[in-house]
């Protein structure tokens, strides 16, 4: 009787997709478990990656579009595109995330979400009839109004002139005005629950990281906003969890769009079936970079787990390190570091792929015992 073993692993962030740790294990592992057939199921927690797991996962494709970059700067970005679905699956870096202009000085009051507006509004074109947003990675601080705008939202001054809506612009707003359509369902993975404003709000929390020097003005120009919104368009979340993730995006999109947000893990695993396959499974293999106190808060692998010993599946993870927590090993039946506890970080991060093979092969006693022999 064949057993089946479900890879169901994140990305080892700066070394692994999530398919190349998956295809190693299967590799490595298929030599020592003879007996077993692999189930191959990238995941993500709505961060970087996210999708590309989506895209794997339900076998869709890659769509380009031409967008401008956090500072205005042509570029191309792409989107995965769910054609049985009509889905399109965006991440919001891949037109306005800070790696993307870490070649020029940190200036968040130029910075504009405009370019995730040019993606979405290319899903639409194509037929989107459900958008899935990925935040995270954001050089923005705009609370999603460049995002508005690209969609069609206006931004007018005191004499009806429209403007930009750059940060830097904020307190010259004196109206906004909708476009005339609808747009279509959308949904949002927002690992974070800060609002948009205050001590624990986009700009508090997240804008050092982004450049932000004057925290009372970019408070201030958000707060104007979030108010125009309210009076113009008879919406206001900007307390709602979620509100202030990747620069305020998460509001923008709750207020501009009518979007949902939800945790990035479970919207993720629910697109892709997750919960069945993990039910299928007789064990299930899982992991990512590093496990730590952070991989508890809503991250993947621990959200794998969680479902494994739901359904009275054993559930392993590798990782390139694992934090000497009680409460995070608890998760698992085994945890196997890739990185010797005397290797330097960046040797390790280059040598990432053998030292997971070698994991893999560690691993088989342990993997076979829970397989029963």
């Amino acid at each position: 009787m064949r057993m089946r073993v479900l890879i169901a692993c994140d990305k080892f962030k700066g070394t692994l997709t999530a398919r190349e740790v998956a295809e190693i294990l299967r590799e490595r592992l298929g030599a020592g478990l003879t007996a077993a057939e692999f189930d191959i199921c990238t995941i993500a927690d709505g961060g970087e990656g996210t999708t590309d797991a989506m895209v794997t996962a339900l076998g869709g494709e890659w769509a380009e579009c031409a967008v401008v970059d956090a500072r205005g700067r042509p570029r191309l970005a792409r989107y995965g595109w769910l054609p049985s679905q009509h889905e399109a699956v965006l991440e919001m870096s891949a037109a306005s995330g800070l790696a993307q202009v870490l070649d020029l000085p940190l200036d968040p009051a130029q910075a504009t979400t405009r370019g995730t507006g040019q993606m979405m509004a290319d899903a639409l074109a194509r037929g989107a009839h459900r958008l899935l947003i990925g935040l995270g990675g954001s050089a923005t601080n705009d609370g999603g109004a460049g995002m508005a705008a690209a969609l069609g939202y206006r931004f007018l001054d005191n004499h009806g002139q429209e403007l930009d809506p750059l940060p830097a612009h904020f307190q010259r707003i004196a109206r906004i005005v909708a476009p005339d359509y609808d747009l279509p369902a959308l949904q949002v993975a927002c690992d974070v629950d800060n609002p948009l404003l205050g001590p624990r709000g986009a700009t508090a929390v997240y804008g050092p990281q982004k450049g932000v020097g004057d925290f009372a003005c970019f408070e201030s120009g958000l707060t104007h906003v979030a108010d125009l919104v309210r009076r113009d368009l008879g919406r206001d979340c900007r307390d709602t969890p979620g509100a202030g993730a990747a620069g305020g995006l998460g509001w923008g999109l709750m207020v501009f769009c009518n979007a949902e947000l939800t945790g990035g893990f479970e919207l993720v695993a629910r697109h892709i079936g997750l919960e069945e396959r993990v039910a299928r499974a007789d064990l299930v293999l899982t992991g990512e970079g590093r496990l730590d106190a952070q991989t508890l808060c809503g991250k993947g692998p621990v959200g794998v787990a969680q479902m494994a010993r739901r359904l009275g599946k054993p559930v392993v993870a590798f990782a390139g390190a694992v934090e000497e927590s009680p409460v995070l090993r608890a998760c698992f039946d085994h945890c196997f570091a890739t990185k010797p506890a005397d290797m330097e970080l960046a040797e390790a991060l280059r040598q990432a792929a053998p030292l997971l093979a070698a994991a893999a092969d560690r691993s088989l006693p342990a993997l076979r015992a829970l397989m029963g022999g």
